[in-house]
């Protein structure tokens, strides 16, 4: 199976598939070894199972889930079924819980934070600076040198400027450097997006040293691969990509294609268009990031398309 192509909750699956067993089932070297490698594969696979491993840890709800599993005597179903009514009850204590904002201390004395999906976080740093985590996002911080890492996700950065000490942050294939400012930054896939609220910045890829801009407030820098482009936003319309903020996504003539993606960053039920007539139909308005429902009812009385439960997703059509 290729890990790369996993998605966060693929990926928070299989993690607490390893820990239903470690807790569950007898446990051995060679599982031991199993998990280690997989571990070792990604610092996604080890945030979602440190997570939920904490979360199990600052808890008391497993021994009262495991009293409910079958008797020893009692007729048992077979395996299969077993070890997932036991994954079952791993995700349920994550449910249970309340999973928020987990921090870990890594191997090289840095501090990982991570949101899960839906999730949103204020990390506040020594020197004065914040850093705020949107959905679905993993940050390794590094206060004492000031630098941080976005390994995937969006965050918003207002750093306390320190001419003799900038702020550096590494992104995939690039390092953006502060010069007084505050930034928008979102990791997905292969593309890089930089927006620049105030200040100025510096983004360069570390590959490829021609591959440099300096940014100037309402300045967005989208780099894919070594590729870098530099654009201009209005204002407002970079205080919208900030609506997450305050929980909210706003809209203003954007694609219905474009405004699905945009809620399935944040909701377990996703919202499904295959029509490519119905996904560029254009839609604007301000909703809750969380409120799927409403999103869909809009959608149904604004552009009169059908929608259709197909398990816990949304099917939009016409």
């Amino acid at each position: 199976m290729n890990t790369d192509l996993l998605s966060a909750s693929e990926i928070e699956d299989r993690a607490a598939l390893f820990l239903a067993r470690r807790r569950f089932e007898q446990w051995g070297a060679q599982d031991e070894a199993e998990l280690e490698t997989w571990l070792a594969q990604s610092l996604s696979h080890r945030v979602a199972f440190w997570r939920l491993e904490a979360t199990l840890a600052r808890t008391d709800r497993l021994a009262a889930l495991q009293s409910h599993l079958p008797p020893a005597k009692a007729p048992q179903p077979e395996v299969r079924n077993r070890t997932a009514l036991k994954v079952a009850a791993v995700v349920s204590v994550m449910a249970l819980a309340g999973l928020g904002t987990a921090s870990f201390f890594s191997g090289d004395g840095s501090k990982v934070y991570s949101t899960p999906l839906g999730g949103h976080e204020v990390l506040s740093l020594r020197d004065g600076s914040t850093i705020e985590l949107n959905t679905n996002t993993v940050v390794r911080v590094d206060a004492s040198q000031r630098m941080a890492t976005l390994e995937h996700g969006e965050a918003y950065f207002q750093i306390t400027h320190n001419a003799e000490h900038p702020f550096v942050l590494r992104a995939p294939g690039h390092v953006v450097t502060d010069l007084g400012t505050k930034f928008l930054v979102r990791s997905a896939g292969e593309e890089l997006e930089v927006s620049l609220v105030e200040g100025m910045a510096r983004i360069e890829a570390t590959d490829e040293p021609s591959q440099r801009a300096l940014l100037t407030p309402g300045d967005v820098a989208i780099a894919v691969g070594k590729k870098l482009k530099v654009s201009r936003k209005p204002s407002v319309a970079v205080e919208e990509q900030l609506g997450w903020r305050r929980g909210v996504i706003v809209f203003d003539n954007t694609t219905l294609g474009e405004a699905a993606a945009e809620f399935n960053r944040y909701n377990e039920t996703k919202l499904i268009v295959t029509d490519p007539q119905i996904a560029h139909m254009k839609i604007g308005a301000t909703f809750p990031a969380r409120d799927v429902e409403r999103f869909a009812r809009a959608a149904h009385v604004l552009l009169g398309v059908r929608l259709n439960r197909k398990g816990n997703d949304i099917v939009i059509t016409r």
